[in-house]
């Protein structure tokens, strides 16, 4: 991406506030012309002081013959006259100097105001607009390494932040530094063109080594990028894992990561310092060429009387005007490279190009006019299906084939790793299969509008993410209009009430805060609240104790009734109560049927099956019992 590039990506959100930019421009134009005040002033006090003198040359020979400390009678008689001949000229400076600093005052508010106006606007147009847009994409876009939770949060913040800076400096310090270096060069030319060429030869030099220095730092830029990425996404997974670090006390290898990290980092922050102090030095060196350059000649046309001796000032202050923006642009070239740099994986983000089709979630038209009165939803027909998860190199599922019919309880059994879970993600269109069918109701799946869909259907998995609020704001994501009776009454089928009632703060405690059963009790009554004709559990009473998965049990047996229930389980409770089975290996459908037939053909399931009887250690159980 190059500056162009930028400036367009950036134009429709600068366009909703362009009346900031004219108002930013105005107050820009205003303010290049008063930046050369002081070089006029100087020039004029310079000239009409010199002017004087030469109408009381006695005052200033006296003063020169005089003994130092000594005031001639000459002087004191003279004096006076000059002062009196200078009062005009001094009050004119006076007056010009103070009314050019109110007039600053006021440009440099309005410049600022507008100017972090316009920042704090954009930063919250484009933060907003990148959460939307990464809202709609399916979950295969959040598997690939590149766009981790760290790392995607680095390019987001770090793009909004830089983005809206450049734009922030663009009309704070970049345009009026460059106006004014513009107009001060228009005059260099207008008073004298020699004086003029010569300010103008050091631009292009100068511009041309902070090309070469941009050139230069350009790849170590986008190398700190990815080990800020990392470094962030570290940081993250360490808070995430604490418990995991502690317990195995690996405090020091997650020292070592980070450190690795950072040193890399610092070495490369030390090799961008030092190649900017060397170009530094240098554009130091051009620009002081340059004054000596035009001192040289303004003296020289002086004393061939060509230009008053005012206008060595007024050049020297106007070339100063000239390199103003010169000498800050490695700033800027630091500050656009930044914002390339980051705007390239932003913009990324919200790439409205063929790209973005294949990351947002795909949606058909197809929305069946029935209820539940008029005929279930929930035939799942799957027909070769095979599926490989983004950056994974073996494929999850293979020739998948089966039956989930209406109505029924369905139970995937398996090994961890089977495909079990990626299995409920491809039925409720989080993944889409790289070959094969999935049939819903008779209808490809890939037909059916997304949102209908999942508005049909009901999850809660092995562990259910909870969300910064209180209990009943948590609860309530399972239907946003429920009221408070019924929360609460979803709470009492998740058995979750009794344990929330006794809490000081109740349905207002923090759900954070609660224990891991509690959190998952909470996914459950979210799923009550919803009451979908279709159902996934994926191990939902995985972090519950005996009683509370007894508990649980019973209701989900109650909400079971006709609807199509799928789930994944290594509880013989889940399983012996399916109506259907099937067992998965490999990533395969490895035998298909009743408890009963599965058991009877001694195959894998039975295997399993005596697997979890063991782990029970059900034979004393059944002893105890007796």
């Amino acid at each position: 991406m190059n500056l162009l590039d930028l400036f367009k990506h950036l134009k429709p959100y600068v366009r909703p506030y362009r009346w900031l930019v004219f108002l930013a421009l105005a107050l820009t134009l205003v303010g290049s012309l008063t930046a050369q005040v002081n070089a006029w002033v100087l020039r004029y006090a310079v000239d009409s002081v010199a002017a004087l003198l030469n109408l009381y040359p006695e005052a200033t020979d006296a003063a020169q013959s005089a003994a130092p400390g000594a005031v001639s009678n000459a002087a004191i008689s003279t004096g006076p006259d000059v002062i009196a001949a200078g009062f005009e000229v001094l009050a004119l400076i006076t007056l010009i100097l103070l009314g050019k600093e109110v007039i600053n005052v006021i440009i440099q508010f309005g410049q600022k105001y507008y100017g972090e106006k316009l920042r704090i606007h954009i930063s919250h147009d484009l933060a907003q607009s990148v959460i939307e847009r990464v809202l709609t994409y399916r979950l295969a876009f959040f598997s690939v390494n590149a766009n981790q939770p760290g790392k995607l949060q680095t390019r987001m913040d770090r793009g909004v932040e830089s983005l809206t800076r450049l734009v922030q400096n663009f009309f704070i310090d970049i345009l009026p530094m460059f106006a004014s270096s513009v107009v001060a060069l228009a005059m260099m030319f207008n008073a004298n063109f020699y004086v003029g060429l010569v300010g103008f030869a050091t631009v292009p030099i100068y511009y041309y080594v902070s090309r070469k220095q941009a050139a230069r730092l350009s790849g170590s830029r986008h190398l700190i990028k990815e080990l800020r990425e990392n470094k962030s996404h570290g940081i993250l997974s360490i808070l995430e894992s604490m418990p995991v670090i502690k317990s195995f006390l690996r405090e020091d290898i997650e020292k070592a990561k980070q450190m690795s990290l950072q040193t890399g980092l610092t070495d490369v922050q030390l090799k961008i310092r030092r190649t900017s102090f060397i170009f530094d030095g240098l554009k130091t060196f051009i620009e002081q060429i340059g004054v000596v350059g035009i001192i040289i000649l303004t003296t020289w046309l002086v004393l061939s009387g060509q230009m008053s001796i005012g206008a060595i000032m007024f050049h020297i202050l106007l070339y100063s005007n000239v390199t103003a923006p010169i000498r800050r642009l490695h700033l800027i070239y630091d500050q656009m490279n930044d914002a390339l740099i980051y705007a390239e994986s932003f913009f990324e983000l919200l790439d409205d190009g063929e790209e973005k089709k294949s990351r947002v979630e795909s949606s058909g038209n197809y929305r069946p006019d029935r209820n539940r009165e008029q005929g279930l939803i929930g035939s799942f027909s799957l027909r070769g299906v095979d599926f490989t998860y983004p950056d994974n190199a073996s494929p999850t599922l293979h020739d998948i084939n089966m039956e989930i019919r209406p109505g029924e309880t369905t139970a995937l059994v398996g090994l961890s790793g089977a495909g079990k879970s990626t299995l409920i993600n491809l039925l409720d269109k989080f993944y889409q299969p790289n070959s094969g069918q999935i049939m819903l109701d008779g209808v490809d799946l890939e037909e059916y509008d997304t949102a209908f869909v999942r508005e049909n259907i009901g999850l809660v998995l092995q562990k259910n993410h909870i969300f910064n609020g209180t209990v009943a704001e948590n609860i309530r994501y399972g239907n946003p209009t429920a009221t408070d009776e019924e929360i609460v009454e979803a709470a009492k089928k998740a058995f979750l009430n009794r344990q929330v009632s006794a809490m000081p703060q109740g349905y207002d405690t923090p759900a954070p805060l609660l224990s891991g059963g509690q959190q998952q009790k909470i996914a459950i009554a979210r799923m009550f609240l919803k009451n979908p004709p279709i159902i996934f559990l994926d191990e939902p009473t995985a972090s519950l104790d005996a009683l509370a998965t007894q508990q649980i049990k019973k209701s989900l047996d109650a909400i079971k009734k006709d609807r199509t229930v799928v789930v994944i389980s290594h509880s013989i409770s889940q399983i012996i109560d399916a109506d259907r089975i099937y067992v998965m290996q490999n990533g395969r459908i490895a035998e298909g049927g009743t408890h009963e037939e599965l058991y009877h053909a001694a195959g894998a399931y039975r295997d399993i099956f005596d697997a979890m009887a063991r782990s029970l250690n059900i034979d004393k159980i059944a002893k105890t019992l007796e």
